[in-house]
């Protein structure tokens, strides 16, 4: 058996674009039966969580628009390995905006293409999350507020990874970044509350908002084709594990996201006009202390003589999510 090597593809110029390559031309990696939209040979740290979630949701976002798409991507870690100029991993139409305006490049595309009559070309918007939670936020708020006909996909690390792991408004309670360091007696990692831009979106009482990890491929695929049912603005925050920056091994991302859905830290479910219909619920619900051990980003609470104080709040904080969202599968746990 021969192997083909991995390849990158040049974009062209900026009035040509992407280069759409034939099936035979991609790579080792890319499969007859689904799009590859995102083809190897990106530079994707071992283990990425991002680059496994994007390539899955636009795949799926393809197949459910007859690949008629067209993606507008944010500043951040997925847009610089997926495309160091003048080489691309991308093989659908994309463009790259600024940090913070994703969502307003993206509902500017849409009109575009209903002012020439091409309502079948649907778009998505994609960031991280310091891109949707803090720099795009605004934007994010008025393509919600103006039901704009865009899916938003944000791809949530939980800080600034690609700039070297700073803090963002998604980051969770008590983790260790590079901008919140001990100083003196303080442990640093304060106990913010952040931004729960699920909950954010709801209020807006857009058509679809959802949630998912990259643990359950199929149902994250399920909620994008499901997204690109409605028209106006949707939402899907996915997670996705970021080894470098929560400092586990690149062999545990699955694992990892796995864990966060089931001790309740992260909940999965879906919303339509603000309100929730559907959850993903948790057999027997694990305790936080099993989620947090095993990321060094969270090492300091475990350290002589320990925070029990915050290990006990975060797990009040995943004891709320499955109250509030009805995650506990009661026949299960009977």
């Amino acid at each position: 058996m021969t192997h083909q090597p991995i390849r990158f593809y040049q974009t062209g110029t900026f009035t040509v674009g992407n280069r759409l390559l034939a099936q035979e031309q991609r790579s080792v990696q890319a499969q007859a039966g689904r799009t590859n939209s995102l083809n190897s040979g990106h530079r994707a740290c071992q283990g990425c969580g991002e680059a496994l979630g994007a390539r899955y949701a636009i795949d799926a976002a393809m197949d459910a628009t007859n690949r008629q798409l067209v993606a507008a991507n944010a500043t951040g870690c997925l847009e610089v390995f997926s495309t160091p100029y003048p080489e691309t991993s991308w093989q659908i139409p994309w463009i790259h905006s600024l940090f913070g305006n994703a969502a307003a490049v993206a509902t500017g595309i849409a009109a575009a293409m209903r002012v020439k009559g091409r309502e079948n070309v649907r778009v998505v918007a994609q960031g991280g999350d310091g891109g949707t939670t803090d720099i795009g936020f605004g934007c994010l708020s008025g393509m919600f507020e103006r039901n704009d006909d865009v899916l938003y996909i944000c791809y949530d690390n939980e800080a600034y990874m690609n700039t070297g792991v700073q803090r963002s408004s998604a980051t969770p309670p008590a983790a260790r970044t590079n901008t919140t360091m001990p100083v003196g007696s303080s442990t640093g990692a304060r106990f913010g509350q952040g931004k729960n831009l699920p909950r954010i979106a709801m209020a807006h009482e857009i058509p679809y908002v959802a949630t998912a990890t990259v643990a359950e491929l199929r149902d994250l695929e399920a909620k994008v084709r499901r997204a690109m049912e409605f028209r106006g603005a949707r939402y899907i925050h996915i997670l996705v594990p970021c080894p470098l920056g929560w400092g586990h091994g690149s062999a545990e991302t699955i694992r990892m996201a796995r864990l966060a859905k089931e001790t309740g830290i992260f909940p999965v479910f879906e919303a339509e006009h603000g309100e929730v219909t559907n959850v993903s619920k948790i057999r027997r619900p694990l305790p936080v202390e099993e989620y947090l051990r095993p990321q060094t980003r969270f090492a300091h609470l475990f350290k002589p003589p320990g925070h029990p104080e915050i290990i006990a709040r975060l797990q009040q904080l995943a004891d709320r999510n499955i109250r509030r969202y009805g995650l506990l599968d009661t026949e299960a746990a009977s």
